[in-house]
């Protein structure tokens, strides 16, 4: 009998001879697969030995994905709970004024008035309709703020005394930007005799007190506005004609400060390496001011821009309290702390409501303002 067979210790070199001490049960649960992979042996690609297959390595995680500047900071913008606010209270005032009276002006019944007869609420929900049987009311269902001293609803002329802030603030703004972005990166980006000209131009303008040229040039063509703007509809109807000159003297006093946050801005991008690359690839002037000076001043224009709505709505609110913006029978915030200055002891809410709304506005722009300055700040931190 050949003893090979039976006595391992004489078995071939190499050979082996399989463990009969595992179970069926255990090699089917050790050749079962597991994520394609048979556990404990590893697949062999074609062409390949299964002795030269390395073991399987776990794969590093995809990084994640590089945010641009505008992502980040829009992040850390998000982030901050003191400006989401202030986002959330601006567009329900912008609302309110522009949608609000829609709505307003729709609620309500037929209304017997003693002096006009039966009038809806499309006329007694008017900012202008004086009802002189309900003078001095308290909250009603009617008048939801109640009225002032004239018997007008004071909600409705709120609504309109806020499109009347909101408004001069965009106007003042719409100049505000184009004349401060025109002006700073013409003379930030070619420097020289134009930076010298308009820097004086300048700083010639920024001399004046914003505040006071404004009731200067109110004060001395304000009658005359009342006359030639009358006739023109949403501009002169309602004693609002004087806004033009409002608007006027307010953005004419406030754009050297957008120039020189703009030039000092032009002045360190142009020397970036960017710039430098498209002027060397033959980029006119104009193609490197449009394209990559303008997109790059964006943050500083918005978060400055934000920061002036604060003081064009105070400034408009001062003008109309002095009689100098906003005539009767029109409305405006300041003109109706004005009118309600009267009746402070008797009837205090006519006062409080303008001026609340007042501070609530200016303190949510400047919060905003605020949180766009440290979101777009390079060096601000989480």
């Amino acid at each position: 009998m050949d003893t090979k067979d039976k006595n391992p210790e004489l078995s071939s070199p190499g050979v082996m001879f399989p463990d009969s001490s595992i179970t069926p049960l255990e090699v089917d649960e050790l050749m079962r697969p597991i994520d394609g992979v048979m556990r404990g042996i590893p697949l062999a690609e074609p062409g390949i030995e299964p002795d030269s297959v390395e073991p399987d390595i776990e794969k590093e995680p995809l990084r994640k994905k590089s945010q641009t500047p505008l992502q980040e900071s829009l992040r850390r913008l998000g982030r901050d709970k003191r400006a989401m606010a202030s986002v959330g209270v601006i567009v329900f005032f912008i609302l309110l004024a522009i949608v609000g009276p829609l709505i307003y002006q729709h609620i309500g019944g037929l209304y017997q008035s003693p002096i006009n007869g039966p009038v809806g609420p499309s006329v007694y929900h008017s900012p202008f309709h004086q009802e002189l049987t309900n003078q001095d009311l308290s909250f009603s269902s009617m008048y939801w703020l109640g009225t002032d001293d004239l018997g007008r609803d004071l909600l409705a002329r709120l609504m309109q005394g806020i499109l009347i802030s909101l408004t001069v603030a965009l106007l003042v703004e719409i100049v505000d930007v184009g004349l401060g972005v025109l002006v700073g990166v013409l003379a930030g980006y070619y420097g020289g005799w134009i930076d010298q000209v308009l820097a004086r131009v300048t700083d010639i303008i920024f001399a004046f007190p914003g505040l006071l040229f404004a009731i200067m040039l109110t004060g001395i063509f304000g009658t005359e506005a009342d006359v030639v703007f009358a006739p023109i509809p949403l501009i002169g109807a309602n004693g609002d004609a004087r806004l033009i000159l409002v608007s006027l003297a307010l953005a004419l006093t406030v754009w050297p400060l957008m120039a020189r946050f703009v030039r000092g801005q032009t002045l360190s991008l142009k020397e970036q390496q960017f710039v430098e690359a498209a002027r060397t690839s033959g980029s006119s002037n104009a193609k490197i001011i449009f394209r990559h000076i303008v997109p790059n001043v964006f943050s500083i224009v918005i978060v400055a821009s934000t920061l002036n709505i604060s003081n064009t709505i105070i400034g408009e609110a001062g003008l109309s309290l002095l009689g100098l913006g906003v005539q009767t029978p029109g409305s405006s915030i300041g003109l109706m702390i004005a009118q309600g200055e009267n009746n402070i002891t008797g009837f205090p809410w006519e006062v409080l409501l303008p001026t609340i709304v007042l501070t609530i506005i200016v303190l949510s722009f400047s919060f905003l303002g605020d949180g766009l300055n440290d979101a777009f700040n390079p060096r601000s931190k989480d």
